[in-house]
């Protein structure tokens, strides 16, 4: 048992904490009460109780039971089964989801069930399917203070490793040793600098200082599951301060390999263009305003963009524009082995790239119609950056660039960005119509 599990959970009854029924999701509160009234436990667990703690209101709820999946399968229409490494039941509720897992057991490689368990030769588990006790649960947990359980049957939360109290203290913890939680799933050290910065919370010595020498195992995780992780550290209102975590503990250089030559010096351009555009992230988030991933990603790979643009124009003699398309692709090849951006994002983010040399070029009634492009506020709103974070021998240039087009929008208000979701339609003569102008628009 790891040292800083309870041999019996605190106790905190109703009237000692904060969480109502009424804060929580009403499809949670039927998943909850519906396993109860079948004879099973059922507690709501982790993120959400921590942040209904917080006074935050939680995205997500997470129920566990000791109903196996099968089980919860047969009690819920609405149910699927999900997942190889852990199985888990999901109860759909239109566009909400309930999570509910079993709950988790040790892996013992002498007792017969350890064949639902498996690892890989650096200790990272590939295969999760053993379950156990809500004690043995609390113990598999990663952090204090997502070792709370609220008990649908009597309203009071059970507390396995003192989580509450670090809550009030402001202190994040591993349950056990934190290099071998680290080696079992290396994304929990990205939960730590999430959690820290969300939860406004110091990590414990215990939990930071592994963090750097484990940071290449990162690479061992699934491309599709960082890209997750990335939309959860930068498009949360906690960029900038990710940003700068993770590349403190060299977690952003395992997520960005092509970056790690632009971290070195934090006065240089491409630094401040990459902490600028988090910060713009993190300001739009704070305003309501809306972010597209795509807008970040070709923020972030906009200096290696360049760096290969000028390769192949110096190597193979290409134009400008030739040079960018290529460049764009091998950017985006390279950079998919490590974080999977899905074409969804990446064609819209080599459009914002392309449109900056338009942007440079535009003259006459080709300004008007780069005013009525589906992508021009971003590629604007990109500009706008450009012109803030470039070397002093190219701002002057990229400032008057940025008041030309700054102006041209006041001169001509009735030109708005064309909706790039519109259908697309042939003429008579197979060319396409004019799409409808639309005040729509997409920005960062």
């Amino acid at each position: 048992m790891p040292a800083n599990i309870l041999a019996q959970p605190v106790v905190i009854s109703r009237d000692q904490h904060n969480i109502s029924r009424k804060d929580i999701s009403e499809h949670a509160l039927k998943v909850l009460y519906r396993l109860h009234n079948a004879g099973y436990e059922a507690y709501l667990v982790g993120g959400c109780v921590r942040d209904l703690l917080l006074g935050i209101k939680p995205k997500d709820f997470d129920v566990v039971t000791n109903a196996l999946p099968d089980q919860v399968y047969k009690l819920f229409r609405n149910c699927r089964l999900v997942g190889r490494r852990f199985r888990l039941a999901h109860i759909m509720f239109g566009r909400e989801i309930i999570e509910v897992a079993t709950f988790r057991g040790h892996h013992d490689e002498e007792e017969p069930e350890a064949k639902h368990a498996k690892r890989d030769a650096k200790g990272m588990l590939l295969r999760d399917n053993v379950y156990g006790s809500i004690d043995e649960d609390a113990q598999r947990r990663d952090f204090t203070v997502n070792a709370l359980y609220y008990n649908i049957a009597d309203f009071a939360i059970y507390d396995y490793a003192n989580g509450a109290q670090d809550i009030e203290r402001g202190i994040l913890r591993m349950i056990g040793d934190a290099s071998e939680r680290y080696r079992e799933d290396p994304v929990r050290m990205l939960r730590a600098v999430r959690f820290a910065t969300k939860l406004s919370m110091q990590m414990d010595d215990s939990v930071r200082k592994p963090i750097r020498e484990h940071a290449h195992l990162l690479q061992n995780i699934p491309a599709a599951r960082l890209f997750e992780e990335c939309l959860k550290l930068f498009t949360a209102g906690k960029g900038v301060a990710n940003f700068e975590l993770l590349t403190e503990y060299h977690l952003f250089q395992q997520l960005f390999p092509l970056l790690k030559s632009y971290l070195t010096n934090v006065d240089e351009p491409p630094y401040q263009m990459l902490r600028q555009t988090f910060a713009d992230t993190d300001s739009r988030i704070q305003k309501e305003l809306s972010i597209t991933p795509a807008y970040l990603f070709a923020a972030l790979l906009w200096w290696p963009l360049q760096a290969r643009m000028e390769q192949l124009m110096f190597e193979s003699g290409l134009p400008p524009v030739d040079a960018m398309n290529i460049a764009a692709a091998d950017v985006f090849a390279r950079q998919v082995q490590t974080v999977a951006i899905p074409k969804r994002f990446t064609i819209p983010a080599r459009e914002i790239w392309q449109l900056q040399q338009r942007l440079e070029r535009a003259k006459g009634r080709r300004v008007g119609q780069l005013l009525g492009h589906p992508r021009f506020r971003a590629a604007y709103d990109f500009l706008l950056l450009r012109a803030a974070t470039a070397p002093a021998s190219e701002r002057e240039q990229l400032e008057k660039l940025a008041k030309f087009w700054t102006q041209q929008q006041h001169q001509q208000p009735h030109v708005t960005p064309s909706d790039d979701r519109t259908p697309k339609k042939r003429g008579r003569r197979g060319g396409r119509r004019r799409r409808k102008p639309s005040s729509k628009s997409e920005s960062n």
